[in-house]
């Protein structure tokens, strides 16, 4: 498998902020930066300020309906897999 190009600009954007609740190191690698966090952060905010966005940390991409996406509830479950 060839290793691509790091995503930038608004394709990083892009990508990071659909991968933000799934963590820094998973964004980082699916946008293509492997495990460098630093380097993904910093293209990262560079990207964000490009287009007038500032941005502390890859939960601030994380938008309300994205948190509200996961919506609160009962689990209702017998007590065991034999009680089914």
């Amino acid at each position: 498998m060839s290793q691509s190009k790091p995503l930038t600009d608004i394709e990083l954007i892009d990508c990071a902020k659909a991968n933000a609740k799934q963590g820094v190191a998973n964004a980082a690698k699916l946008c293509g930066y492997g495990d460098d966090v630093e380097q993904f952060m910093d293209a990262l905010q560079a990207a964000c300020q490009r287009i007038g966005v500032n941005i502390n940390s890859l939960s601030d991409l994380i938008t309300e309906q994205q948190q509200n996406r996961q919506i609160p509830g009962l689990e209702i479950a017998p007590d065991s897999s034999s009680s089914l």
